[in-house]
């Protein structure tokens, strides 16, 4: 899709995700990268080895000849039928694309709806549902929101939860700001050891694993719970992209822009009557020539989720939604590392000042100040996030949650089983063939010169690559015979500062030095 250009004249399958094309592609670690179609990212994570989700929980699906793993199978997700558009699943397909159209319109800085953001009214879902045709009951279409009923008393002081009363426009963009976790950010699962950094740090938590024993050193209480945070998040990628990979679903910039491009699905004696269109819905979706909204109209060809124009949407499939499964399963580990569902002190708050913490716009018109009890509700306003955010359905976002709960209470079980005995059992694997030694110098380096490899001779015409962390090659070459040793030479001239993997060789043989290269 070209996404400046309005409508979706390219999408065929409206069920598949489909690739964007922007002027300017910026990547999760700010880098603007070559070519402005970002390809699928990472659709093979599967195939990654987890550390809490055994054989069983794998099923292996096959497409075109390659085996896509996939651990928590959640099955497919609710799909347009575009020969019978009135099925159960086209209709909730249908509905949780309508909800993502009218939630955008809580965005806007002129909504005059007011919210109380406080514990007192957000959060404590009970149960989150299973079945996808309870997903309407959990979810609020017209006021946004799940079914969280709030909490009374802080448990921990005794005392009400103080309300909050703001502006819905300024909290749900605060919301979507921050837990987007895009370009140049801490990212998804590192929001997660942001916020354990925050918990370990408070005055009134004590580092007593699981809350019992005795009180640990900074040191044991670190080592111990990243490594339990660690194997969490990290089975939650390889579900969740497992997941995306296999069932390629659609984004709502695609679904949403194709369907308006269809027509309207409610009025059979309008001339713009399809089966496969948009439902209209009064004061939101609708007709101009019959109804008046009370929120700015835009053309649906035009839709655009509250994203980054250089990034708009991530460049791989909707469901399941990896924000919602890092967070719960993060959530569940929390809960059971420190013993207590609640953050310290019975809230945890982020604050964001009023014209100065929105970036991508002006904003927000008063302070707002995020608020959560548990380490659950914060998980659940993540998820919530991406819905307003224009980024994920109501179908990509309750799934991933159930995931994730399971991934989280196995992912802490498995690592207590290590941390528990006091050793850990590490496997002993073959040894391999010594790796050649090799030299990068200067190490840092300067964006404004080059580095030298050096490996020995017997590595003559080997191959050399420079990648950044996300796997991105910027150079590659082979090396050059020069007496006892062989040398490559690299412009870091066009490169950005930060960290990356200089590699030469193949399979067994190959050997991989760390580059920090500053200004």
């Amino acid at each position: 899709m070209m996404v400046t250009f309005p409508g979706d004249s390219t999408l065929v399958d409206p069920n598949r995700w489909q690739p964007l094309a922007l002027t300017m592609f910026i990547d999760q670690n700010g880098n603007p990268l070559p070519g402005t179609t970002p390809k699928f990212l990472t659709p093979a994570w599967g195939s990654v080895t987890p550390c809490a989700m055994l054989p069983g929980d794998r099923t292996i699906h096959n497409r075109g000849g390659f085996d896509y793993p996939v651990y928590m199978d959640p099955g497919p997700p609710p799909m347009l039928d575009t020969l019978d558009t009135a099925s159960p699943g086209s209709q909730l397909c249908k509905w949780a694309f309508e909800l993502v159209a009218v939630w955008s319109s809580h965005l806007k800085a002129a909504d005059t709806q007011m919210l109380d953001i406080s514990p007192a009214s957000l959060g404590n879902n009970a149960t989150l549902p299973a079945p996808p045709e309870a997903f309407p009951a959990f979810c609020n279409l017209t006021g946004g929101g799940d079914a969280g009923t709030g909490r009374p008393l802080n448990p921990r002081t005794g005392l009400p939860y103080t309300p909050q009363v703001v502006p819905r426009g300024d909290f749900t963009r605060v919301l979507a700001e921050f837990w987007a976790d895009g370009p140049t950010s801490e990212t998804p699962p590192g929001h997660w050891f942001t916020i354990l950094n925050d918990v370990s740090g408070h005055p009134l938590f004590t580092k007593r694993f699981r809350g019992q024993g005795p009180v640990l050193d900074d040191l044991q209480w670190d080592v111990k719970s990243y490594f339990a945070l660690g194997g969490a998040v990290h089975a939650a990628a390889i579900s969740a992209w497992g997941i995306k990979g296999w069932y390629d679903f659609v984004r709502p910039i695609s679904a949403i822009r194709w369907m308006a491009g269809k027509g309207q699905c409610n009025d059979t004696t309008l001339a713009s009557y399809s089966p496969m269109g948009i439902p209209l819905l009064p004061g939101y979706i609708s007709n101009p020539a019959t109804g008046v909204a009370d929120v700015g109209w835009i053309l649906a060809a035009n839709w655009f989720p509250y994203q980054r124009p250089t990034f708009v949407t991530p460049p791989f499939a909707g469901y399941i939604s990896g924000h919602s499964t890092y967070s719960r399963a993060a959530a569940e580990v929390m809960t059971s590392l420190t013993g207590d569902e609640y953050f310290p002190g019975g809230m945890a708050k982020f604050h964001a000042t009023n014209h100065q913490f929105l970036v991508f716009e002006d904003g927000p018109s008063v302070d707002v100040t995020l608020q959560w009890a548990t380490y659950r509700d914060a998980s659940d306003q993540c998820s919530l996030s991406r819905i307003w955010g224009g980024i994920h359905l109501p179908i990509d976002d309750i799934p991933g949650r159930l995931i994730g709960c399971n991934i989280g209470v196995r992912a802490f079980t498995h690592a207590w089983s290590y941390l528990e005995s006091g050793t850990l059992a590490v496997p002993m694997y073959a040894s391999q063939p010594a790796a050649p030694a090799m030299a990068v110098y200067p190490n840092p380096a300067r964006t404004t010169g080059h580095v030298t490899v050096t490996v020995d001779a017997a590595m003559a015409a080997a191959p050399v690559e420079l990648f950044d962390v996300m796997g991105h090659r910027f150079a590659q070459g082979k090396l050059v015979a020069n007496g006892a040793q062989t040398r490559f030479a690299i412009d870091t001239g066009a490169l950005r500062p930060g960290v990356y993997l200089v590699r030469s060789g193949r399979g067994v043989s190959a050997t991989t030095r760390r580059l920090l290269v500053v200004r």
